[in-house]
């Protein structure tokens, strides 16, 4: 009980603070979140606070906002620490713009202080270790298959392993040279977190992908309509003011997309939004010629064609199920004497 309570007063805290930094015409609502049972919680599924939040965020050293947010993520709560996560998206597409455009260094350091925060807390859980992942051998028998026991002259193979992260290094700086590692770890744990995400943070998140890739050519629908003038005219210059694709940052957006794209839960909203943003990010990969990007996009694309055109079939035929059909008449037989 006593964490607990001590849980919902460090939220409630919080909220208040934030309330403080906020316009006055925010502070009210923000004020009533807080009396909730669970005020961390009920702050992160407030649209009108994530609103205020987005509407006042500037990113300097000196704005509150920033601070809020790097001292709200040093707590130890949990969902004070997922609130921060929440609007990662929001601050990552400020701060890679910002970047891209060559904005002074100095307006940026609100933005760094949070992403450092983030990146030192995971290297901290990592404890020096690389994030791994097995990969299925379809040349050894599954536990499906009969007979579940191996022959005893099978030679066991050793299994695949892949290494999704390499060992994080403690950074206390941003370096342009390890940005795109910082910022990729922070996306990273937002992926860690993305059941728990609302709705608004997602649909964000999307928005961010689509702006990252900054490609609107006709071919990225080229997988939808095999329209071949578009595929032939579609690919075109690169604009200079597209942000650079880098491989690190990659992996966790794309990863995110494809929960956002085929999560069962996700509203139509959100899984309308990661496909436009799979669809940009695919055009982007093939005027840029990254074959990773390529195939992780074209898959994703593939099975959001599959998954429409299924939801599609199954409304069709539960709508002819529905429709009530005229009766037959019974059929009268002759029978001749």
């Amino acid at each position: 009980m006593h964490s607990w309570w001590e849980s919902v007063s460090k939220a409630r805290s919080r909220i208040h603070a934030l309330a403080a930094i906020l316009p006055s015409s925010s502070a009210e609502a923000l004020s009533a979140l807080a009396d909730s049972d669970r005020p961390a919680l009920s702050l992160l599924s407030s649209p009108a606070a994530y609103s205020a939040v987005s509407s006042s965020l500037q990113g300097s050293a000196s704005d509150p906002l920033c601070h809020w947010l790097y001292d709200t993520f040093l707590s130890s709560d949990p969902h004070l620490r997922l609130l921060v996560l929440s609007f990662l998206p929001l601050l990552s597409a400020l701060y890679l713009s910002r970047i891209h455009h060559h904005f002074d260094p100095s307006s940026l350091a609100g933005f760094e202080a949070v992403l450092l925060a983030i990146y030192a807390a995971e290297t901290k859980s990592r404890a020096g270790k690389p994030l791994l992942v097995t990969i299925p051998d379809l040349s050894q028998p599954s536990i499906y298959h009969a007979p579940l026991r191996k022959p005893s002259s099978s030679v066991d193979r050793p299994s695949s392993v892949g290494v999704l992260s390499p060992p994080l290094e403690p950074h206390v700086a941003m370096k342009s040279t390890k940005r795109a590692t910082i910022v990729g770890t922070a996306l990273h744990c937002y992926y860690a977190q993305i059941s728990q995400m609302p709705s608004w943070s997602k649909l964000e998140f999307c928005r961010f992908a689509a702006g990252w890739a900054g490609q609107d050519c006709p071919c990225r629908s080229e997988l939808d309509h095999r329209d071949e003038t578009a595929i032939a005219n579609g690919h075109g210059a690169i604009g200079s003011s597209e942000i650079e694709i880098e491989e690190e940052i990659l992996q966790p957006v794309l990863r995110i997309l494809g929960h956002c794209l085929l999560g069962p839960l996700n509203p139509q909203e959100v899984k309308d939004a990661a496909s436009s943003a799979v669809r940009s990010l695919y055009a982007r990969a093939s005027h840029d010629l990254v074959p990773q990007a390529i195939l992780a996009t074209r898959s994703l694309i593939q099975l959001d064609n599959r998954t429409r055109e299924a939801a599609k079939a199954g409304a069709n035929s539960s709508s002819n199920s529905n429709t009530p059909t005229k009766p037959k008449k019974p059929e009268i037989l002759l029978v001749s004497k």
